[in-house]
């Protein structure tokens, strides 16, 4: 394809679908509904599934409930009534026997109209044998003779079936893909180099535009199904070359990015070290030393610390924080909530007052005297670490020499908010943090620019938290459980999905338990409440009281998900369990367990649960490894539910499912990162229109995972 055909090409895929022949303007505004905007689009609005209508049966021959095609001629049609239900009836023959199609519901009307006794159709459905005869509900139907165009469409053949909305049918879809097809596809063309095209035994792209929407007629239905035939890889493998090369792009431009070189780690650092009351396991020794050799490379550093609830990421952070300040730097220490920001000020305090250093916490809850006296000890220097929350990253906020930057529980910041914090300083280093396992599946997709340390090992001495699954009926069982552990010492949380009563769910909820637990269940304890619509000195304020002892219960939702250290909190209670994710279940288990004493996590599971909800609760009684949760959890739930769609970082794909293809992101890693190592800027002629599409498809967004 010649510059000129590219540009026209280029032009015509960006048209409005409307200009897609069958497409008018009440078409154009249903397929809008569906993400459906341009000729591009509708070309890549890959099917959701397929039927094989190769074969056609004789009704004589179905024995049992299965999909089948029939043709057969119309005897009679109309509605009748089975106990003041009306069905519409269709009686069908073939020749070998007869079947009678029903429609429950739809238009009496059409399908009156539709079907005339003595007129030829295809069918496609669920064909069941019942005492009655033989039955097909609300079948895909066809007349034969309804024109030659489409009767290669819909029936003889692998057929496919996209996504509906309202007002647009399977048959209307088809056609108008078969038009955009025909006359557009020959325009995309993918600048892939053709060596890696043929050594991975992709098809062309228009071709496999064609077979995505049309499979040929020897094709294998249950690969297209599975989203593995060769249409599929084709079309993944491009979409996903091109999201590695976004990737390998950014990682190249940070490597040239001019950086701090963090030359001294002496006295600081070592003396930070000596004064801890225990030794360093050597999977932070392991990680400390990748930070390290980071941090002192004169390249902006951007690792992600991934480590489970306990292992030990804050010391590595100080650790990273005090090189800084060696060299004469700021560190800064970004926390989602306030009371994960104090308490991270709190715990850094306690190590950076020995060693003479000066703190400050920056939160929305400081008094404005507090607030303006730390913004003004951050831009003097008279503060070597502040610690806070989003409010760092506001407009007014600025830094003497930021070098640093630590962002802990990285997932609950945007990309914008990340971006501001960074630019903070000049091109600080930055060390993500996160206690919830991402699985290397979506560690490849969202941090794929990202180097990745974890911490795979706990410290020594402490016991995993053991867990057990209870019913409704076993109340008083779990409440005896909470009575024995406060006896001996210990403090309980109890966890609800949500703050107050809701009309809609039939579910506990934390304000209302609150009080029965106190008044009815707890008389001789002390319990408290916190959720999040608790102003947020309320929420510190009780917080601390639980934490200091002053409480023995501590009612909440999973706001204690994040921020909440408590030594002596010994067991903890999830109420109506199957409503939280098990990556929030195992996060929320970490809130006990974390001094000395042996903990419990308690799972209440509400009647009536699925099988998909005791296979997740079965998993957290089975394991505390966090990745292996994690694993689990994104294979039920997917990687939006998984990450949380507001500010999940993941990129839309058209084709790829990054849980089914994980292979084909590996290989296309494999072939994209090499392309930008021998030509960084993708600057060399041959790969000029690599570097335009490369522009055109990811562009925009370019910065969707990033964290500096």
């Amino acid at each position: 394809m010649n510059a000129k055909d590219s540009q026209t090409g280029t032009d015509g895929i960006a048209m409005p679908v409307r200009y897609v022949k069958g497409v008018g303007p009440k078409t154009a505004a249903l397929l809008e509904k569906k993400g459906v905007r341009t000729v591009e689009d509708l070309l890549y609005f890959a099917p959701i599934r397929y039927e094989d209508r190769r074969r056609i049966d004789r009704v004589s021959e179905i024995t049992g409930t299965r999909k089948t095609t029939i043709v057969g001629v119309v005897r009679k049609a109309s509605a009748v009534y089975y106990r003041q239900a009306r069905v519409f009836e269709v009686v069908v023959d073939d020749g070998s026997g007869t079947v009678v199609l029903k429609w429950f519901r739809g238009n009496d009307l059409y399908l009156r109209r539709s079907f005339k006794p003595g007129q030829k159709f295809i069918l496609f459905g669920e064909l069941k044998v019942s005492p009655f005869g033989k039955e097909m509900a609300h079948p895909d139907f066809e007349a034969i003779d309804e024109g030659i165009e489409d009767e290669n469409l819909h029936f003889g053949r692998i057929v496919p079936v996209y996504s509906e909305t309202e007002g647009l049918q399977q048959k209307q879809l088809r056609r108008i893909t078969r038009h955009a097809v025909d006359a557009f596809s020959h325009y995309i063309d993918s600048p892939i180099p053709a060596e890696i095209i043929s050594r991975r035994g992709l098809s062309d792209i228009p071709t496999a535009l064609k077979e995505i929407h049309f499979p040929a007629a020897d094709a294998d239905a249950g690969l297209y199904n599975k989203g593995k035939s060769s249409a599929h890889r084709s079309l993944i493998f491009d979409e996903l070359f091109f999201f590695q090369l976004a990737l390998a792009l950014k990682k190249g431009a940070r490597a040239q990015a001019p950086g701090i070189a963090f030359q001294r780690r002496g006295e600081l650092v070592d003396s930070f070290f000596k004064m801890l009351p225990f030794e360093l396991t050597a999977a932070q020794r392991r990680v400390f030393g990748e930070v390290k050799r980071d941090m002192s490379d004169g390249r902006p550093m951007q690792r992600l610390l991934q480590g489970d609830v306990g292992c030990g990421k804050t010391v590595i952070a100080m650790a990273a924080v005090l090189m800084a300040v060696e060299n004469g730097f700021q560190g800064a220490v970004m926390a989602p909530t306030e009371i994960l920001a104090v308490q991270h000020h709190q715990n850094m305090q306690r190590w950076a007052e020995p060693l003479g250093l000066r703190m400050g916490l920056l939160t929305g809850g400081l008094s404005k005297k507090d607030r303006l006296d730390t913004l003004d000890s951050a831009a003097s220097g008279r503060l070597d670490i502040i610690v806070g929350t989003h409010a760092l990253i506001q407009g007014h906020v600025s830094f003497k020499s930021l070098g640093l930057v630590v962002i802990d529980e990285q997932h609950r910041f945007g990309v914008a908010q990340r971006r501001r914090f960074t630019e903070k300083g000049a091109n600080p280093d930055v060390l993500v943090m996160t206690a919830t396992p991402i699985p290397r599946t979506l560690a490849m997709t969202v941090y794929g620019d990202l180097d990745v340390s974890v911490i795979d090992e706990m410290p020594q001495g402490r016991e995993p938290v053991k867990t057990k699954v209870f019913s409704e009926r076993q109340r008083n069982r779990v409440y005896e459980i909470v009575r024995s552990e406060i006896a001996k010492g210990g403090q309980a949380f109890v966890v609800y999905p949500l703050v107050a009563e809701s009309e809609v769910l039939d579910l506990r909820d934390a304000t209302r338990m609150a009080g029965h637990l106190q008044r009815d269940v707890f008389p001789e304890f002390r319990v408290g409440l916190v959720h999040g619509r608790m102003k947020s000195e309320e929420k510190d304020r009780i917080m601390s009281e639980f934490s200091g002892g002053g409480l023995d219960i501590l009612v909440s939702t999973s706001v204690v998900e994040v921020g909440i250290d408590v030594p002596r909190a010994s067991l903890m209670v999830i109420e109506h369990a199957e409503r939280f994710g098990l990556s929030q279940l195992h996060q929320l288990r970490g809130r006990v367990g974390r001094g000395e004493r042996m903990s419990y996590c308690i799972l209440m599971a509400s009647s009536g649960g699925t099988k998909t909800s005791s296979r997740r609760l079965r998993v957290m009684e089975e394991t505390n490894d966090g990745f292996r949760i994690a694993e689990e959890d994104l294979s039920i739930r997917g990687p939006g539910e998984f990450m949380g769609t507001r500010q999940s970082g993941l990129p839309e794909f058209r084709m790829a499912n990054i849980l089914r293809d994980l292979r084909i992101m590996e290989e296309a890693r494999e072939d994209a990162f090499p392309v930008l190592e021998r030509d960084p800027g993708l600057a060399k002629p041959e790969n000029a229109r690599l570097y335009r599409e490369l522009m055109r498809r990811w562009g925009n967004t370019m910065d969707y995972a990033k964290t500096g």
